[in-house]
């Protein structure tokens, strides 16, 4: 064990869905507070005791724990609760509303502006001097841009410095630019995704929440509209078709 500590207490399990309740007593050790983030769980003969489990049962249960980034194992040292939120939680959430474009941008919204909010309060002079140099090189590029532009916003995003928030971002704008590959980019009016984001900028350096949101705002309500207006005419022209 990684820290001095009162025995640890965990229910035995029983029946059918063994290894989910194998999962939900481990998780439980964290909202117990028996163990914190980055702590060392017990080795796998000490949960089978606990627990009155198998090894096979155990290991499905770690594996499916591993999976969704609750814990890592080291070689030769353990298994250990992770130190903050990965981002195969939400991917696999996300994965649930793919094609449901209306879905994808409200989660984006909500995300953001929250985030920028806090980024006004907590960004750096190096970070501001990164967005800086991404706003000038989404000029230069000539080619697609929404690498440059999907790093525009996870520097604002880690800029808040929060690791629940960090582990969601990557998963939802990795479902934004699948969708975005859908819309030429002749279609796409980079001039002025240049200018909003000089506009989140400016807010940023100027430690300004509320104008950051508003700037966010606009910024997401404009993708939004651009991503959602060609898909809908398409909706419509294939309606159309079917019924000639």
């Amino acid at each position: 064990m990684s820290r001095n500590m009162e025995p640890i207490k965990m229910k035995s399990v029983k029946r059918k869905t063994l290894a989910n309740q194998v999962i939900e007593q481990i998780i439980d050790l964290l909202m117990s507070g028996q163990l914190k983030a980055g702590d060392k769980l017990p080795s796998e003969m000490e949960l089978m005791d606990m627990l009155y489990v198998s090894r096979p049962i155990l290991r499905e249960a770690l594996s499916s724990l591993e999976t969704l980034g609750v814990i890592h194992r080291k070689t030769r040292e353990g298994t250990f609760f992770s130190t903050k939120v990965g981002s195969e939680p939400h991917r696999l959430m996300l994965a649930l509303s793919v094609g449901d474009i209306d879905t994808i941008m409200e989660t984006r919204l909500a995300e953001e502006l929250g985030l920028v909010g806090l980024a006004a309060e907590k960004i750096s002079e190096l970070e501001l001097k990164r967005l800086k140099e991404n706003i000038e090189l989404m000029e230069e590029t000539e080619e697609d841009y929404l690498h440059v532009d999907r790093e525009f916003h996870r520097i604002i995003a880690f800029s808040a410095s929060n690791s629940v928030t960090e582990g969601m971002i990557d998963a939802i704008l990795n479902m934004y630019d699948k969708t975005m590959e859908n819309i030429a980019l002749k279609d796409r009016n980079k001039a002025k995704t240049v200018q909003q984001h000089k506009d989140i900028y400016h807010a940023l350096k100027k430690r300004d929440p509320i104008e950051a949101y508003a700037s966010m705002y606009r910024h997401l309500d404009h993708a939004r509209n651009r991503l959602i207006r060609p898909l809908r005419q398409k909706e419509i022209k294939y309606g159309k078709d079917l019924m000639e």
